[in-house]
């Protein structure tokens, strides 16, 4: 096992995620937008993207399109550490590659979900304390339940003293089916791009060309997939709980789905697409590159 793999694989995420955080505020917001109301029975204070980027600086200042920085690199450090560097441990295997030595796709796939879901499920504790982060806001564009602001470690070590351990991983189960789909697209495509494009291209597979055309299309792929298990997840981690710190509003991803569909409509699980290709399409990009 070689520990530089997980060095490397959090350091370029965190890279790209110092860049792209501010598409994470919008896109949360717009997922809490309207929760589990139909259509036109609830105040939209987020139109688009960019008339949210203007709402947010302009009502919560300036600073706040990096609200929930510290805990967003925190995840991205931890679960790609993680994500990234199990794949490629798995990756050098054997297994990986056919006779030709060309990797085999349904290999790829499967560790990129193995890989995902292990990474994901560490780093809980951060993405659900960055999702209430980035939902708190001014009053007069509140959407979602709200809590008090508090820094990243006071705000885990309150929800460990409330609900323990079990309390820090509450909604994990959202975030590992995303990430599990996302990467499982993510790292597949990524890796049989590399050396599709390099035959096509006649280049290495390192070449910085065929890394930035086989990221770009890797995030598209990732987007289309991950954005209703991503709402999903948001809704699940942002939701108030009981005293024994269960999500009053959703049980879990089944019974989150269900309310979504049956009280917003299908177009719901898209919301916030537009800001999470734009966040997603660079920090795939810049996280594939740094870390190719």
């Amino acid at each position: 096992m070689n520990l530089s793999e997980y060095l490397l694989g959090g350091l370029a995420a965190v890279c790209a995620g110092v860049f792209t955080n501010p598409l994470e505020v919008i896109k949360t917001r717009l997922q809490l937008q309207g929760e589990l109301r139909a259509k036109g029975t609830y105040t939209r204070h987020y139109r688009n993207t960019l008339q949210a980027f203007y709402t947010v600086a302009r009502t919560d200042g300036l600073y706040s399109i990096q609200k929930g920085l510290v805990p967003a690199l925190m995840y991205q450090a931890v679960m790609n550490s993680v994500r990234l560097g199990t794949y490629q441990v798995l990756l050098d295997t054997k297994a990986a590659h056919g006779e030709n030595g060309k990797t085999r796709l349904p290999m790829t796939i499967l560790f990129g979900a193995i890989s995902g879901c292990l990474g994901s499920f560490i780093a809980s504790p951060f993405y659900q304390v960055k999702i209430h982060r980035q939902a708190h806001s001014a009053p007069s564009i509140a959407v979602g339940y709200q809590r008090t602001q508090t820094s990243s470690i006071k705000a885990l070590l309150g929800i460990y003293r409330e609900h323990g351990v079990q309390g820090l991983w509450r909604g994990a189960s959202g975030a590992m089916a995303r990430v599990t789909l996302g990467s499982a697209a993510q790292l597949s495509t990524f890796s049989h791009l590399q050396y599709v494009l390099s035959e096509a291209m006649n280049r290495e597979i390192t070449d910085l060309s065929v890394l930035v055309i086989a990221s770009f299309i890797s995030g598209v792929v990732v987007c289309g997939l991950m954005t209703p298990f991503d709402v999903i997840c948001t809704r699940l981690y942002n939701q108030n709980v009981d005293a024994q710190g269960k999500g009053v509003m959703y049980r879990n991803i089944l019974d989150c789905g269900r309310k979504i569909l049956k009280r917003e409509g299908l177009k719901a699980f898209y919301k916030g697409l537009g800001p999470h290709y734009l966040r997603i399409g660079p920090h795939t990009v810049l996280s594939l590159v740094f870390w190719g």
